[in-house]
């Protein structure tokens, strides 16, 4: 199931992980192989995992598994499912006729969510598990600049698109849109690059399914804002693309932790502490310290 320690290094290389780990996984692989109860629990991890794959939509709760792992190979017992469970990815994505370049840069999300892990911790793991089962059950694809998850409308924005007109409803068919850190700006040429490169994908490599409306749920969509950003910022400029996917009787909750976690990599950080070095810096900041809260904005727009 496992690489041999030989071979494992450039399958991690692959996935993007940082070089800084490598060398503890190869050595660990020889503890996980040697204890019988933590590959069986890997088995039932990857086959969890892989279970209806391409299917969207199952929730396969990887989140609470790798916690049952012994405490020397938890930080990482995430990234050896995941490279369990490379080979049926892989499979699925020929199947599909997915190009490799976007087969691998899909899955180096593993490397990226590792580099945050290490950047709120200081070492080395798996910072969101769950969120990865997305990606290699062929559910989510980086097409460019930002990444793209087949899924369904949910209860919010189907009802706001009915109400904006739209033939939608609930549970309808959408491409969920995400946005990764550690990928450039969020410059209009590259999101409409992306956009591009997400209608051909879809309609090619998925012809039986129809994706007629793109959705984001994003403290990036909050319009508050507009009121400490350049209008003519990325950030605004990307807000423009949407349209709101919450009534506007709805009373949001705050979601403060949010930003505080993307743009400065610890959602436990002291609002006094943090620095003001850029313009989304000095917002996120300069709202905190005044009083204010962030929200998760919602929002969709056509395909």
């Amino acid at each position: 199931m496992l690489p041999d320690a030989d071979a494992l290094p450039e399958i991690l290389l692959d996935l993007a992980v940082p070089h800084e780990d490598i060398n503890d996984l190869v050595a660990l692989r020889r503890a996980l192989t040697a204890d019988a109860v933590a590959m069986r629990l890997l088995e039932e991890c990857v086959e969890d995992l892989v279970r209806d794959i391409g299917e969207a939509g199952i929730t396969v709760p990887l989140a609470e598994r790798v916690e049952e792992a012994p405490a020397a190979l938890g930080p990482y017992f995430a990234v050896y499912v995941f490279v369990a469970a490379l080979p049926h990815t892989r499979a699925y994505h020929r199947e599909r006729g997915v190009p490799a370049d976007v087969s691998r840069r899909t899955l180096a999300d593993l490397g990226r969510n590792m580099a945050f892990h290490r950047r709120q911790h200081g070492r080395g793991g798996v910072k969101v598990p769950q969120w990865l089962t997305h990606h290699f059950r062929g559910e989510l694809y980086q097409l460019g600049r930002l990444q793209f998850e087949r899924a369904r409308l949910g209860q919010r924005t189907g009802r706001a698109m009915a109400a904006a007109g739209q033939d939608a409803a609930p549970g309808e068919p959408c491409l969920n849109l995400h946005i990764p850190d550690f990928h450039g700006p969020l410059s209009p040429s590259a999101c409409d690059r992306s956009l591009e490169l997400a209608r051909e994908f879809f309609a090619r490599h998925f012809p039986r399914e129809r994706y007629p409306v793109a959705v984001c749920h994003s403290w990036l969509l909050d319009p508050q804002l507009k009121r400490y950003v350049d209008p003519d910022s990325n950030i605004v400029r990307f807000q423009e693309r949407f349209r709101a996917g919450r009534d506007p009787d709805e009373e949001p909750e705050p979601a403060d932790d949010e930003p505080v976690r993307f743009v400065f990599g610890d959602p436990d950080l002291p609002v006094a502490s943090l620095p003001r070095r850029t313009s989304v810096e000095r917002a996120v900041v300069d709202h905190l310290r005044a009083g204010g809260h962030w929200y998760v904005g919602h929002g969709w727009f056509p395909l």
